[in-house]
């Protein structure tokens, strides 16, 4: 089956080199400024160059699907829908206020591409297992499935659920990306990715700033397996 579910690139004339001065539209006291910027570099290159989707596709059936789990830092997010047309620009501004569609969390009624409301850590990942599986049981082999968590996250219960499911049925249209900037408190022996892999995952671990690295890492194959890309980022120091 065909989709024609294909993302924004051609005729937009704003580039990555714009998002900051995207984001320095937004303002306020609870911005969340380092959840924000930890995402930046994940979120363009899925938007620029992975994902199928794009403004005029949002509802297609065959398009991709985005989850952002880790909502309570949406600047990044937000810039980047502009960037790409989901939004217009001049949302950004209002980014937070009491009559701005651009909330502290995003709200999928009313941000154009937004797939889930989000902003309490834990429950991206299970909803994108469930995501995967609902599409799964449609036969729509088609669309992937993305979701992009915080390493911090990862200590809630509900995503060490998802993972070992995922992984006992070959989720292999879902795609995790754990943006890792050291917030988690607890550690793990090996790593975060020792976890996803010992659930039967595909996994790889780059640095969250290379765009290449990142592209690489996100097409790689990974036959029956889900895939998750820990994407290491500067350690959060607010």
């Amino acid at each position: 089956m065909t989709t024609t579910a294909q993302g924004p690139r051609p005729g937009l004339t704003r580039r990555y080199e714009d998002l900051p001065r995207l984001m320095s539209l937004m303002t306020g006291d609870e911005k969340h400024g380092p959840a924000a910027t930890s995402t930046l570099d994940v979120l363009w290159v899925l938007y620029d160059r992975v994902l199928r989707v794009g403004p005029e596709t949002v509802d297609d059936p065959g398009r991709d699907r985005f989850l952002l789990s880790k909502g309570h830092g949406p600047m990044a997010y937000y810039a980047v829908l502009a960037a790409k047309g989901f939004v217009p620009v001049e949302w950004l501004d209002g980014f937070g206020t009491f009559a701005s569609r651009l909330g502290l969390h995003p709200d999928r009624v009313l941000v154009p591409g937004a797939e889930i409301g989000s902003g309490s850590l834990g429950h991206g990942l299970p909803i994108a297992v469930g995501t995967a599986l609902g599409l799964r049981a449609q036969g729509r082999p088609e669309p992937a499935v993305w979701v992009l968590v915080g390493d911090a996250e990862l200590d809630e219960g509900s995503n060490h659920e998802a993972v070992a499911f995922a992984g006992a049925v070959g989720l292999d249209r879902l795609h995790t990306v754990v943006v890792d900037n050291l917030s988690a408190t607890y550690g793990r022996a090996g790593g975060i990715a020792a976890r996803f892999d010992a659930a039967g995952w595909s996994t790889l671990s780059v640095d969250g700033r290379d765009h290449d690295a990142l592209y690489e890492a996100f097409t790689a194959p990974h036959p029956g397996r889900p895939h998750v890309v820990v994407a290491r980022v500067e350690p959060r120091l607010s």
